[in-house]
């Protein structure tokens, strides 16, 4: 359950700790007072999504911190397990959002992201909010119930995989067949462009080393002609080489150094000198003499490339890709050759998925059937203690006949509803008022939150529309609700508001420039008195405290 809500500098709330029991909370106060604020703190702390209008003007940043006991909440104990944030039996939230409207989540003190915030969201907190009973219309959000209540998770996560499987292997299936009509076209442009690289000798081919045999071949008689050149220059010119001329200089050095012992490094880097020149000499003569032009060799040469280049064109790619085209061409007329037999065996596993999926579709069509009648009866019951003595509530469950397999089964679920006697059960909107609606959405939710794994439930003035001795009852059915788990509840109902656990007083001050929202919890006697302006708004008279008093003992008094 959550165990205390801290915003710090979110919109009109400068500082607020306020610590949650079990039960139902209510939280009241005037319009405008921030209620909401603190609904939309929860939201964004459990990955609504942030923009800096939320941060408190003149701030650094905006900051959520919730914290949760997991006692009740198993599921999010083993998802913490799972993805390794577990921290005994607690749970820490904390979500900061920056004036330019980047924001930060942390689960356990670790950063996170928004996505593995709302997967552990959900097995903690469940928000109905104001308008619940709009998205109620949608047949999803209808599935969704019914499913919930009959613990379809597990059936319809195996009858999706199904579904994937079955997928999958039709869609290659209907590509190679589609692709078999034209296979011996395709063969035939496989086998010419594959012939056509094999004449490359791929198994030796480098291209690099290639291009820079065709290069030397292609300049030899300038590199013979330049390193002969230059050979003379180093050692071969007895009078003027480089060689010479070194070892003149180290003979006339040699012979000074005995008078001075400062010339003797300088004549061992001179003799140091001859050796590299003499070595660079007779690699430069070696390969001089190993050369020979070779106009044969380079007309080949010439051939080879243009060969080279013309396929990089024809294939869009570099000469250094060529050998892979050709593996995929070969892979491709391979798995053309052996289409047949895939498609044989293709046709075999689609068939297997067929009835794999509709097998578990059916199993899932039988249970969703068996929950709805008890649902059924179950919200017809409620709707009726809610004001609607004659309405009567009906799910349709209609498996469809299909040829092939869909996401979430077979079934088309529908809400129906017939709000007075004699009148035929016709869709929930075709149907119901906003009054009607409301309620037929309140009994949804209350009837089938004993199914929810989320520990703690949070009503946005889900009570709106209604009054009177239904609000009573509204108030009755949630406190029951808060004595398995905790409520958290918007309302301005005082018949609700009496019934609550704990009660919230939202306020506004203005004891500075800025208004600020905050929190108070209400002893006895302020919820008497918090009641009593509920229930006569500005001018509070004795009968009306009265009243107040008798509403809160009764609810107090209550389960």
């Amino acid at each position: 359950m959550l165990q205390n809500l801290n915003i710090i500098d979110l919109a009109i709330v400068e500082s607020l700790d306020l610590n949650l029991e079990k039960g139902l909370s209510v939280l009241t106060g005037e319009t405008g007072a921030g209620k909401s604020i603190l609904l939309t703190a929860l939201g964004l702390a459990l990955g609504d999504r942030a923009d800096a209008s939320y941060v408190r003007p003149d701030c650094k940043r905006a900051e959520i911190n919730l914290s949760f006991d997991l006692s009740d909440a198993p599921a999010a104990q083993a998802w913490l397990e799972e993805h390794e944030l577990d921290m005994d039996e607690q749970c820490l939230v904390r979500r900061t959002i920056r004036p330019d409207g980047k924001s930060k989540a942390y689960i356990n003190g670790r950063p996170t992201t928004l996505q593995l915030l709302k997967q552990l969201s959900s097995q903690l907190v469940e928000i109905h909010g104001q308008h619940a009973h709009l998205t109620l219309l949608e047949s999803e959000e209808q599935s969704g119930f019914l499913d919930n209540f009959a613990q379809n998770t597990d059936l319809i996560v195996k009858t999706n995989q199904a579904y994937a499987q079955w997928r999958n292997n039709f869609h290659e299936l209907k590509t190679l067949i589609q692709a078999s009509t034209d296979q011996s076209n395709q063969q035939d442009l496989f086998s010419y462009q594959l012939n056509e690289l094999q004449q490359l000798d791929l198994s030796n081919y480098d291209y690099p080393a290639l291009s820079a045999e065709h290069t030397k071949l292609a300049n030899l008689e300038q590199i013979l002609s330049t390193g002969q050149t230059q050979l003379d220059a180093l050692a071969e010119n007895e009078q003027q080489s480089a060689n010479q001329i070194i070892n003149q200089s180290i003979s006339a050095l040699s012979e000074l150094s005995n008078l001075t012992k400062e010339l003797e490094e300088p004549t061992q880097l001179l003799v140091e000198a001859q050796i590299q020149i003499q070595e660079a000499s007779h690699q430069l003569r070696h390969f001089l003499e190993a050369q020979e032009i070779d106009p044969q060799g380079l007309l080949e040469l010439d051939k080879q490339i243009s060969i080279i280049q013309n396929l990089s064109r024809k294939h869009q790619v570099d000469p250094e890709e060529l050998p892979e085209i050709a593996q995929n061409l070969a892979t491709q007329l391979d798995n053309l050759n052996h289409s047949s037999e895939r498609i044989e065996e293709l046709n075999l596993l689609v068939e297997q998925n067929q009835k794999d999926y509709f097998a578990l579709a059916k199993t899932l069509s039988d249970k969703r059937i068996q929950a709805a009648i008890k649902l059924s009866d179950l919200i017809s019951d409620m709707i009726q203690e809610l004001g609607m003595p004659q309405g009567e509530f009906s799910i349709a469950v209609s498996p469809l006949e299909l040829d092939q397999p869909k996401m979430n089964g077979t079934d088309k679920i529908e809400f129906l509803v017939s709000a007075n006697k004699g009148l035929p059960l016709r869709p929930l909107a075709k149907v119901a008022s906003g009054g009607e609606l409301s309620r037929i959405s309140l009994a949804i939710q209350v009837t089938t939150s004993h199914d929810k794994d989320a520990p703690t439930m949070i009503f946005d003035e889900v009570d709106s529309g209604i009054g009177g001795g239904i609000a009573e009852i509204v108030g009755q059915k949630l406190r029951a609700l808060g004595n398995n788990a905790q409520v958290l509840c918007v309302t301005h109902l005082p018949q609700v508001a009496s019934q609550a656990h704990q009660h919230l007083f939202v306020f506004k001050t203005n004891d500075t420039e800025m208004t600020t929202s905050q929190v108070r919890t209400l002893s006895t006697e302020q919820r008497i008195e918090e009641t009593a302006r509920m229930l006569g708004g500005v001018n509070i008279t004795d009968s009306t405290l009265a009243h107040a008093k008798e509403m809160l003992l009764s609810g107090m008094a209550g389960s």
